[in-house]
């Protein structure tokens, strides 16, 4: 009897207050694929509480139209302005909020260590990001495609890398012995 993988979507979004980024996957035991991807416009809202709003808006309109199990997002990067990072902050949090009313699990996950999982190095450039997504979910973007929202993706895929949920079974010299006991030599035995 072949065992049924599980499987779940998980929604990751870039934050933003001038463009934030989301993007869905869908994964299933090891197989992970490209469900949707795009941005939400912000800049054409003259005040930030309208920002706010449309936030949140769209995101309860991604949630309710997808059901994602899980959400990831990137945290915010404290730069020198804190008035921006203060808005930066608002807007993640419009985000979580429409989440957590549906009960839907929210991990963070640091810019270097969404770039680490996604490229293999921590300090690698968006376009980096970008381009080792199109081959890792075979998808090819066009050039209206926004590096928010593969930077959404982006850290969809650290979520799941982080977890764990892409493997069958976490690696482990015991698991190796035990997987392989051809392998073990007989003195040790």
């Amino acid at each position: 009897m072949k065992k049924i993988q599980p499987e779940k979507l998980v929604l990751g979004i870039d934050p933003g207050t001038q463009v934030m980024g989301y993007g869905l996957i869908h994964v299933q035991g090891s197989k992970i694929s490209l469900v949707q991807y795009g941005v939400i416009h912000l800049k054409k809202f003259a005040t930030h509480a309208l920002k706010l709003r449309k936030i949140h808006e769209r995101i309860t309109n991604i949630l309710e139209e997808y059901a994602p199990d899980e959400m990831a997002l990137e945290a915010p990067f404290v730069g020198q302005n804190m008035q921006s990072a203060l808005k930066l902050g608002r807007a993640q949090g419009v985000a979580m909020s429409a989440a957590l009313i549906r009960d839907i699990p929210i991990t963070e996950y640091a810019p270097k260590k969404v770039k680490a999982a996604v490229t293999g190095n921590g300090n690698a450039s968006k376009e980096q990001v970008a381009s080792m997504l199109e081959k890792l979910l075979k998808f090819k973007m066009d050039d209206k495609t926004l590096l928010d929202a593969t930077d959404a993706l982006g850290v969809a895929v650290c979520h799941v890398f982080q977890r764990g949920d892409n493997t069958q079974k976490k690696q482990s010299w015991k698991n190796f012995l035990t997987d392989n006991p051809s392998r073990i030599s007989k003195r040790l035995k």
